[in-house]
C-alpha cells in the first residue's frame, strides 16, 4: 500500500486495505514518518514501514538536491522491503510518498494498481499511469492520462454513513452547511462573516452550520452569537456524516474527499477551491461537479458575504434549483470502491499464484 502525506491519500488506503485484510490477506504499507500515515496507520493495526521523501512541487534549489539523495536510498529500501514480504502487487493513492514503492514496484515488474481521486490526476500518477494495470479513478475527466485499457470509474472510498443519509425534504428554513476542512478556511470564514447582515436584513429563515477551524473560533463565535441568526459556530465537526444530513446545501473547499462525501450523501454545494493546491486540482474538481449540474464553483478570490448571500437568496427563491443539483449530486454516488480495488488486487493474486 504505497501513499501518504496528507489524510485524504491515507484513507482510501486504509479503506482498501481492511477490504483485503477482512478477506484474509496481509496488506503492508511503506510511508513516511512525518506524514498522517505514521499515525492512523498502526491506529488500524496495519504494519507500516518508512522511508525519507519530501514531496516535489514548489521545491527550492536546496530541496531539491535533497530530493537528489533521498530518491534513491527510498527506492532502495522499498527494493529491499519488496524481496523480504514478496508481496503480489503494488497499490498507490499517489503522493509524493508513493513514488519510491511505485517506482521499486515497477523495476520488480510487480502489477500497479493506481487509484486516482482527483479530476486532474496527481504527479506521481501522471508519472506512472501508462505502466498500470489498473487505474481506478474518482472522475472520468483523468480518464486521458491513463491507457484507456487500464481505466475504470469507482469513485474514492468514503465511509458508509454518507450512503446512508436520506435524500432531505426541502424544509421553509435553508439549512447551510459550511466547512473549511479541519483547519478551516480563512476565505469561507471571511465571507460568511460579511453575509451575516445580508441574512439579517433579508429576514430570510436560514440555518448556518459553520465549521470554522480553531483559530478563528473564539470571535466567529462570540460575534455570531450577536446576530440573532439560527445556527451555531464551532472550531470541529466530530460527526460530519451527521452534519450533511441536516444540510440542504454545503459550502466547501473541493478536495477529493469532500466531492465524493458529497455525493455520497446527496448534497448540493458551492465549492470554492483551494487556490495552492497543486496543479489546481480542486478547480478540476469543482468543474466536474459543475459540469455533472451538482453543484457551483467561485474561485477564492471571488468569493463575498455579498456573492455568498446572492446564491443562498437564489436557492431560496428558486427550489427547484437546488432540487435539480440535489439529484444530480446524488446521481454522481459511487459505493463499493474499496471492495473494487480488492477484488482486481485478489484476480492479479489468482492469476500469479
Amino acid at each position: 500500500m504505497a501513499g501518504g502525506g496528507t489524510a485524504g491519500h491515507v484513507m482510501p488506503l486504509l479503506a482498501v486495505a481492511e477490504q483485503l485484510r477482512d478477506r484474509g490477506h496481509f496488506p503492508y504499507f511503506i510511508g513516511t514518518q512525518n506524514g498522517f500515515e505514521a499515525k492512523l496507520v498502526p491506529q488500524r493495526n496495519f504494519p507500516i514501514e518508512y522511508i525519507d521523501i519530501a514531496g516535489f512541487q514548489g521545491m527550492r534549489l536546496m530541496q531539491k538536491a535533497r530530493l537528489v539523495y533521498q530518491l534513491p536510498i527510498s527506492i532502495g529500501r522499498c527494493l529491499a522491503s519488496i524481496s523480504k514480504n514478496k508481496p503480489i502487487a503494488c497499490f498507490s493513492l499517489g503522493g509524493y510518498a508513493a513514488a519510491p514503492p511505485v517506482l521499486a514496484s515497477r523495476l520488480r515488474n510487480l502489477p500497479l494498481v493506481l487509484m486516482e481521486p482527483n479530476a486532474m490526476p496527481g504527479l506521481v500518477n501522471r508519472w506512472m499511469g501508462r505502466s498500470a494495470h489498473k487505474a481506478l479513478l474518482s472522475f472520468p475527466q483523468a480518464a486521458s492520462y491513463f491507457p484507456q485499457e487500464s481505466v475504470e470509474i469507482t469513485g474514492l472510498p468514503v465511509r458508509e454513513e454518507f450512503f446512508a443519509i436520506e435524500p432531505k425534504p426541502l424544509e421553509a428554513q435553508l439549512t447551510v452547511l459550511i466547512t473549511g476542512g479541519s483547519q478551516g478556511s480563512q476565505t469561507l470564514n471571511r465571507a460568511l462573516r460579511e453575509a451575516w447582515p445580508f441574512i439579517q436584513q433579508s429576514g430570510l429563515q436560514i440555518k448556518l452550520i459553520h465549521q470554522c477551524g480553531k483559530r478563528e473560533e473564539e470571535s466567529l463565535r462570540r460575534d455570531f452569537a450577536l446576530t440573532g441568526i439560527t445556527g451555531s459556530v464551532s472550531a470541529f465537526i466530530d460527526d460530519m456524516p451527521a452534519a450533511f444530513a441536516a444540510a440542504d446545501f454545503v459550502v466547501s473547499r473541493a478536495g477529493a474527499g469532500t466531492v465524493s462525501e458529497l455525493a455520497a450523501a446527496g448534497r448540493a454545494a458551492l465549492l470554492v477551491p483551494f487556490p495552492f493546491a497543486a496543479d489546481d486540482h480542486q478547480a478540476k474538481n469543482a468543474q466536474a461537479v459543475v459540469e455533472a449540474g451538482a453543484g457551483l464553483m467561485l474561485r477564492d478570490a471571488e468569493l463575498t458575504g455579498p456573492k455568498l448571500f446572492e446564491i443562498l437568496n437564489h436557492l431560496i427563491s428558486s427550489p427547484s434549483t437546488l432540487i435539480s443539483m440535489t439529484v444530480k449530486s446524488r446521481e454522481m454516488r459511487k459505493p463499493g470502491a474499496a471492495a473494487r480495488a480488492a477484488d482486481i488486487l485478489e484476480e492479479i493474486a489468482a492469476r500469479n499464484s
